[in-house]
Parts: C-alpha cells; structure tokens; sequence
C-alpha cells in the first residue's frame, strides 16, 4: 500500500504517518516514485498505535511496545495505565453528575447551589493539583 491508500484506509494524515515513522514507530518498506510503500499488516499496528494514544500512552511509550516481529506489550505498564483510567473514570463520572445537577438545580442562581459550590471548589483543587505537578 502506498502511504495515500494507508491514509485513506485509516483517516490519518499521511504527515501523521511520515511522522510516525520518523518516530520509530511504523516502517515503509520502499518508495513508489516518491510515495512510501508499506505492508497490510500497517493498518493492524496503526489500530494498535490509535488505541493507545485513546488511552494516553505517549508515542514514546507506543513505540516502545514493538519490537521487529510485533508488538511486545508491557503488561505492568497496561495495568498502571488501567488504573489511572480508573481515576479518570471516577472524577468524569463525578463531572458528569455535577453536570447534571447544575442543569436541574431550582437555585434561581448556581452561585446560591450549595452543591455546585462544593463541585466548584473540587474543580480549582484539581486544577491546583495538576499545575503544581508541572
């Protein structure tokens, strides 16, 4: 497949795609004129590569879980990424609520809402949270 049929197959760029490569993380195995060429077996890694970035896994990451024949995954790496989606899960879930109450509430002011104060106050700690982690 030459990269236009790869990017048409996947809905990539094929900038997306010369960058992967550059990054290590797929392989053309030739040119055609000045389009690279790559194996079918390209469309099941870059489905592995876009289940990955869903989950947040770097490209660092992704690309570290190939090796020549395939991929090679970290199996401690996938449960640690699990759990922070688990997190993830647990505060969007809490979001969705407060979301859901803000738009129900009869406080005829959501600054008078009791609960969306407290939804207020857990969203600057979290953002708290994160700034100070960089």
């Amino acid at each position: 497949m030459d990269i236009g049929e790869v990017s048409k197959a996947t809905g990539l760029p094929a900038s997306t795609l010369r960058y992967y490569e550059e990054k290590g993380l797929i392989q053309s195995y030739g040119r055609k004129g000045l389009r690279r060429l790559f194996n079918q077996k390209i469309l099941e890694r870059l489905a592995l590569i876009a289940l990955g970035r869903r989950v947040d896994f770097s490209l660092d990451e992704i690309r570290d879980m190939f090796n020549t024949d395939g991929p090679d995954i970290n199996r401690a790496l996938l449960s640690a990424k699990a759990d922070e989606l688990d997190k993830k899960i647990k505060e969007m879930t809490k979001m969705r609520n407060g979301l859901r109450h803000a738009a129900a509430c009869s406080a005829p002011n959501h600054f008078e809402c009791p609960k969306f104060l407290r939804i207020l106050k857990l969203a600057g700690k979290k953002r708290l949270r994160q700034r100070n982690k960089l």
